[in-house]
């Protein structure tokens, strides 16, 4: 593995299992990753992680880009602040080395995701909430299972392309802002401990489908909460999806 640095910006090329497109043929497209400076492990099955991806992945901890300073309420990109442009220079890194396609670890950044695909010229998906637009056109309502309901507003799903008129269509849950997770993660303040992690999902989206009976599809706007899908899932009877099933990453990677 080859590591470089540049700025603010440090960078890993990770190797990943081939991929194959769909004649079946093997291929080397390299998926770009942009990452959180956050001091917590993260368990298999993170999408912060390169081998949670099924090709290989160029990985980049943008410094400074703490969990705190980019989950929180926002009116939108403008309240990212110098962040913006420190992931716009991540981006348009990755993009001259030749990834086919760049996502994040954190689906706040929706709110970048304009700015991101305007500076490269390769697919961008900040996020799982870009789903929503095409999950509201089949259902009444689509449940967000996010890391902080209370910061998670009306920007961030405008910036997804949810339209004015359905914004009270998407149903958010959120883990517990006194919770392990929010210690863990968002404060860094403990070791991170993936079954009391698991309850807390678990849990938030029980609450959830209490509140909300009629939901059959959930959205984990976290890529830290894929690990438990198979688990809330379960629980649920939701089909439950995460920044993995975004088309336009899909589609730019079989390529």
């Amino acid at each position: 593995m080859t590591n470089v640095s540049s700025g603010s910006i440090r960078a890993s090329r990770v190797p990943a299992p081939t991929a194959f497109s769909r004649a079946g043929q093997p291929h080397r497209a390299v998926l770009g990753l942009l990452v959180l400076d956050a001091a917590f492990e993260r368990i298999p099955g993170d999408l912060g992680r390169a081998d949670a991806w099924p090709v290989p992945v160029l990985r980049h901890v943008v410094a400074g880009a703490a969990p705190a300073r980019v989950v929180r309420a926002a009116a939108g990109p403008q309240d990212l602040g110098p962040l913006l442009g420190d992931f716009v220079a991540a981006a348009r890194t990755l993009a001259a080395q030749g990834v086919a396609a760049i996502t994040t670890s954190c689906g706040f950044l929706v709110l970048a995701q304009q700015a991101l695909q305007d500076a490269v010229p390769v697919p961008v998906a900040t996020s799982a909430l870009l789903q929503l637009p095409a999950l509201l056109a089949q259902a009444p309502e689509v449940g967000v299972l996010t890391a902080s309901a209370r910061a998670l507003g009306p920007a961030h799903l405008r910036a997804a392309g949810v339209p004015p008129q359905r914004l009270a269509d998407v149903l958010v849950g959120g883990l517990p802002a006194d919770g392990h997770f929010a210690a863990a993660v968002l404060r860094g303040a403990v070791p991170l401990e993936a079954q009391r992690v698991r309850d807390e999902a678990v849990q938030a989206a029980l609450d959830l489908q209490r509140r909300a009976p009629g939901l059959r599809t959930l959205l984990l706007e976290c890529t830290n909460l894929p690990p438990h899908a198979g688990a809330i899932a379960a629980a649920t009877g939701w089909s439950v999806r995460s920044l993995r099933d975004d088309a336009r990453l899909r589609a730019a990677l079989a390529a």
